[in-house]
């Protein structure tokens, strides 16, 4: 096990590489919340489970927190972006995007010595700024795969992720193999 400390250079390429992964993962979130039906919004699999729109709100506002946090060095519990809460599917998707865009353009501005700066995560984590890029992805991805196995049941379509689906089939490229 090494104990070196990740360098100014590593942080730099690990933020870019996980912000670049990322813009990609945002896209397919918007895909998933745009299937939302918003006269089904209330839809929970359980009591005890979050509403179909609690988990979108949780997974679009808390990707934002997580990347403002990053970029102002510091988490807090409250969001001001949160404001503007969308009241639909499509204005959470335009809402989503917006903000991501702000936010991570916030963090990639940040110097590679700023990614390496310690923040305290409510007493749970202390880790370098650019390390929660992976706790971002890994959470988001959590929730949208739970908000995914709600749309059937809401009548509504679930949309390719990581390959095709039954609802949106996995399309092949066409072949451009020359006779």
């Amino acid at each position: 096990m090494s104990t070196q400390a990740p360098t100014p250079e590593f942080a730099r390429a690990f933020c870019d590489t996980m912000l670049n992964g990322f813009d990609n993962e945002v896209q397919t979130t918007k895909k998933v919340l745009a299937c939302i039906p918003d006269d089904k919004r209330d839809y929970r699999p359980d009591p005890n489970a979050r509403t179909a729109w609690e988990l979108a709100w949780h997974i679009a506002n808390t990707d934002i927190q997580f990347l403002d946090g990053i970029a102002d060095l510091q988490f807090k519990m409250e969001n001001p972006a949160a404001a503007d809460k969308p009241k639909t599917s499509a204005e959470l998707v335009d809402w989503y995007g917006r903000n991501y865009k702000r936010a991570s353009d916030r963090v990639r501005a940040l110097s590679p010595e700023q990614l390496l700066t310690p923040i305290e995560f409510f007493g749970v984590f202390n880790l370098p700024a650019a390390f929660y890029l992976g706790f971002l992805n890994n959470h988001s991805i959590h929730h949208r795969g739970q908000l995914a196995t709600y749309l059937r049941p809401m009548g509504a379509k679930c949309p390719s992720i990581y390959g095709g689906s039954f609802d949106e089939p996995f399309q092949h490229a066409a072949s451009t193999t020359a006779a």
